[in-house]
Order: C-alpha cells, then structure tokens, then sequence
C-alpha cells in the first residue's frame, strides 16, 4: 500500500521559513514533487525531483529547496516566505515508478499525500 504523509506545515509570519517532509511508504519512484493549492485556486506546481534534478516554479525559485533522502523522504525547505505561499502542500509521486519528471503538471502524478497547510502572515 502506498503511503505519502507530510508534516511540518504550520503558521509563520512573511519572510520566515518552514521544512515540510513527506513519507513515503511502500513504494519508490523517480519522480516525486510538492504541489500546493490556495482557495479558490488550482492546484500548482512547486517543485520535483528527478535523480537529482529539480525543477521549481517561477515564483519560488531561489526561496524554496526541495530535496530527497535515502529513506524515500522528500522535503521542500521554504525560506523567505510570503503571504502568497499560503495554502495546502501536497506531496506526490508519479505511478510509474521508471518515468522521470516531465514538468509540474499535477496530472501526471498519481499518488498523493493528505496534505499540511502553511499559512504565512504578512
């Protein structure tokens, strides 16, 4: 059974910074990524990791880091936060476990975690 539980969301004002974690269980891939969605809004991509590779949105490049340990951990660090970056993060990974990352569209990923809300404050 397929397993992705985040954690470390939680309240900051504007220009702070949170680590958020994702656990995963019960499956490896190569493609894993964070994505988030404010209200009344879709859902976006933020970031994915590839081998190694990242690629990030535009709006949180050089703020956010995302990266992957050897226990199939993934992380988004997020520095010099902003009031925009409020809403609910979500971690996924691709179903087919040998595809690489092709972009940050939320379609083509096919598992996902339950979610951990950043609300940050200006």
């Amino acid at each position: 059974q397929v397993q992705l539980v985040e954690s470390g969301g939680g309240s900051v004002q504007a220009g702070g910074s949170l680590r958020l974690s994702c656990a995963a269980s019960g499956y490896s891939t190569r493609c894993m990524g964070w994505f988030r969605q404010a209200p009344g809004k879709e859902r976006e991509g933020v970031a994915t990791i590839d081998r190694g590779v990242t690629n990030y949105a535009e709006s949180v490049k050089g703020r956010f880091t995302i990266s992957r340990d050897t226990k199939n951990t993934l992380y988004l660090q997020m520095n010099s936060l902003k009031a925009e970056d409020t809403a609910m993060y979500y971690c996924a990974a691709k179903r087919t476990a040998w595809v690489g990352c092709a972009g940050l569209i939320s379609t083509d990923f096919g598992y996902w975690g339950q979610g951990t809300q950043v609300t940050v404050s200006s």
